[in-house]
């Protein structure tokens, strides 16, 4: 699960990189590339729920054998479409393959979700949630480190081909290693299954009808959840998509050091995500799992927004940067109280449940890259930032009446 947050990362991130040498090359605007990072968070947000209920049916093994490949695809068709399409139809192509994109990985984290719940005590719930966190966090951190210097060598073709190849490896790792029970896999026995007990043993997920779909909707806990981590993604979108054109536009550097210093906000999300797990996991021991998971938004979000406003101030590059990463280290502190409620409250339907957050999650960047794109293209970063101050605000209330101990389907 680690590796596979770190591949979707990796290839989620590697457009908002090449982008610098895409717009010149294909003669597209700022906006344009906005519209194709959009594209992905539309096919990303709209998928999440459905993906999530696939791998409810169909099992997490086969559920990422599948995905995979057809992120694979979507990959390897950015570098050949303009080998084949030019003008509005190479434009077409482009959003396409990005929305394909989105739609094949719609389903990572909630069907992770579900193998946590399957797989680990629910005290290890956040802990494992913040790890994989940490995973996606490093891929997004690697990529500027990776594609920049790449298409500095071979132009962003190039680039974009040879960092997708490495996920076929995976895919073949866990088509081989993979089940979707602890119960089924040769190597765990009594002892492991006993400590981790009958929740993801013997409590299958009830048959998806569309009236339990639609109580979900409903449901107090899964719509603050929703609305919560859609305002908490606009900052989280504005942080991991658009530092590096930041880093070139507003503070006027180069590639090679924009490549360089965009990896550090997603090394501090990587860092955050991965003590805000083991922060929440202490919090709901020592306080129940109402107050526990409750904690760490209530502190860690208006603490964010903050370091934003801070960041708006700074002249300095290098300053400016060390503020953004101990800002989205802070975002992502709140990862494992997210996941980690979610499971509780979506129990053997975590997967459903989960991915109707995350479709909120994504809904943060369906709203915001628009916004960004705008703002940014008429150079007013500082507003941009502005309203991220709002948002993580308003994310953090919402946790004031989020319950993790009243589960969606009693």
């Amino acid at each position: 699960m680690f590796g596979f947050g770190l591949l979707a990362y990796l290839q989620q991130k590697t457009i908002t990189v090449a982008a610098e040498q895409i717009m010149p090359t294909l003669q597209l605007s700022q906006v344009e590339i906005g519209w194709l990072e959009q594209a992905f968070v539309i096919g990303y947000a709209l998928f999440q729920m459905p993906g999530g209920m696939f791998g409810q049916r169909f099992g997490a093994r086969w559920t990422f054998v599948i995905i995979s490949l057809v992120a694979f695809v979507a990959m390897m068709a950015l570098p050949a479409a303009p080998a084949l399409f030019a003008g509005q139809q190479l434009f077409v192509v482009l959003y396409g393959a990005q929305l394909l994109l989105g739609v094949s990985q719609a389903a990572i984290f909630p069907v992770s979700a579900g193998v946590f719940s399957d797989w680990f005590p629910p005290h290890r719930w956040p802990f494992v949630q913040g790890l994989q966190t940490m995973g996606m966090q490093l891929g997004a951190a690697l990529t500027p480190l990776i594609v920049a210097p790449l298409m500095v060598l071979g132009g962003w073709q190039w680039a974009v081909a040879w960092t997708t190849l490495p996920a076929l490896a995976l895919i073949a790792l866990w088509g081989w290693y993979g089940r979707d029970k602890p119960r089924e896999h040769p190597g765990v026995g009594p002892v492991e299954l006993a400590e981790i007990g009958t929740h993801g043993v013997e409590l299958p997920a009830q048959r998806l009808t569309a009236a339990r779909v639609w109580h979900v909707f409903k449901d107090r806990n899964a719509l603050l959840l929703f609305v919560s981590y859609v305002c908490m993604n606009y900052v989280f979108y504005l942080i991991s998509n658009w530092v590096f054109l930041y880093l070139i536009q507003e503070q006027h550097l180069s590639v090679l050091e924009s490549g360089a210093l965009a990896m550090a906000p997603p090394l501090g999300a990587a860092f955050g995500a991965g003590l805000g797990g083991v922060i929440s996991g202490y919090c709901c021991k020592r306080f129940g799992y109402r107050w526990g998971y409750r904690l760490v938004p209530l502190i860690a979000m208006p603490t964010a927004g903050i370091l934003l406003l801070v960041a708006t101030h700074m002249s300095n590059p290098y300053l400016a940067v060390t503020a953004l990463t101990i800002c989205f280290g802070t975002v992502e502190l709140t990862e494992g109280s997210y996941w980690g409620c979610v499971m509780s409250v979506g129990g053997a339907d975590a997967m459903t449940v989960s991915g109707f957050m995350n479709t909120g999650g994504n809904l943060g960047g369906i709203i915001g890259i628009p916004i960004v794109a705008y703002l940014s293209g008429t150079h007013l970063w500082n507003a941009a930032f502005l309203l991220g101050v709002g948002f993580a605000v308003a994310s953090a209330i919402c946790w004031f009446w989020i319950d993790a101990e009243r589960p969606v389907f009693t």
